[in-house]
C-alpha cells in the first residue's frame, strides 16, 4: 500500500511539474516575445521648426546628412539631463574622428524656463557638439510628438519656479535621411552607443 501511495504522489508531482511548465514558463516565454517585439522601431520621420542656441531657425532639414542623437529635456534638471549628456560628450570623445559624422541636439521641454542665453551655457559645460534647441511651447508640443516622446509640467515645491518637467528619458538616433532608428534607453553605457554607431556609419 505504501509503494502504490508513493507511485501516486509521483505521479501527481510529475503532472504538476508539466503543469507549471506549460502554463507558467510557456506564458512567460510568450510575454518576453511579446515585449521584444514592443521594442521593435517602427519607422517614422520627425520634423521640427526651431531655434538653436545662437538664434539661428533650424528644422529638421538643417541637419540632413548628419545621424542625429536627440535627447528631450530641460536645463533645471537635476540627474537624468546631465547624465544622459555627459553620456553623448563621451560618446563624441570616443568617436574621435568619426564624431563627425554625429550631431547630439538637447531640445527643451521647458521653453518658458530655457532661454537661449541659459541654453548655450548649459550645452556648451557637456560639449561643442550638442546644440541646444528651443521654441515656442507649440513648437516644443509639436516638436515632441513629431518624435513621439512624452513631456508634462509636474508641480514641485522645492523645484525652481515650484515646477519640474517630467519627460522622456530615451536617446533617439535618426539616419541621415531623416527617418527614425532607434532609441538608446537611460543608462545605457557610452561605449555600447559607441559600438553601435559605428557599424552603423
Amino acid at each position: 500500500m505504501k509503494t502504490v501511495h508513493l507511485i501516486l504522489w509521483g505521479a501527481i508531482a510529475a503532472g504538476l511539474v508539466l503543469f507549471l511548465w506549460l502554463n507558467i514558463f510557456q506564458d512567460a516565454s510568450h510575454l518576453i516575445e511579446d515585449n521584444s517585439s514592443q521594442n521593435t522601431a517602427v519607422a517614422f520621420t520627425p520634423t521640427f521648426s526651431l531655434t538653436d542656441q545662437s538664434g539661428n531657425a533650424v528644422t529638421e532639414q538643417t541637419y540632413r546628412g548628419k545621424w542625429l542623437l536627440v535627447f528631450f529635456g530641460f536645463t533645471n534638471c537635476p540627474d537624468i539631463c546631465p547624465t544622459t549628456l555627459a553620456d553623448l560628450a563621451s560618446v563624441m570623445e570616443q568617436l574621435g574622428a568619426d564624431a563627425k559624422a554625429i550631431k547630439p541636439l538637447f531640445i527643451s521641454v521647458d521653453p518658458d524656463r530655457d532661454q537661449l542665453e541659459t541654453m548655450a551655457e548649459y550645452v556648451s559645460a557637456f560639449h561643442p557638439a550638442i546644440v541646444g534647441l528651443t521654441g515656442t511651447g507649440p513648437q516644443i508640443a509639436e516638436t515632441a510628438g513629431s518624435f513621439k516622446a512624452y513631456f508634462e509640467k509636474q508641480p514641485h515645491e522645492s523645484a525652481p519656479d515650484g515646477y519640474t518637467m517630467g519627460h522622456t528619458s530615451a536617446v533617439y538616433l535618426v539616419s541621415p535621411d531623416g527617418a527614425f532608428v532607434r532609441t538608446y534607453s537611460y543608462g545605457t553605457p557610452p561605449e555600447e552607443i559607441v559600438t553601435d554607431l559605428r557599424q552603423k556609419l
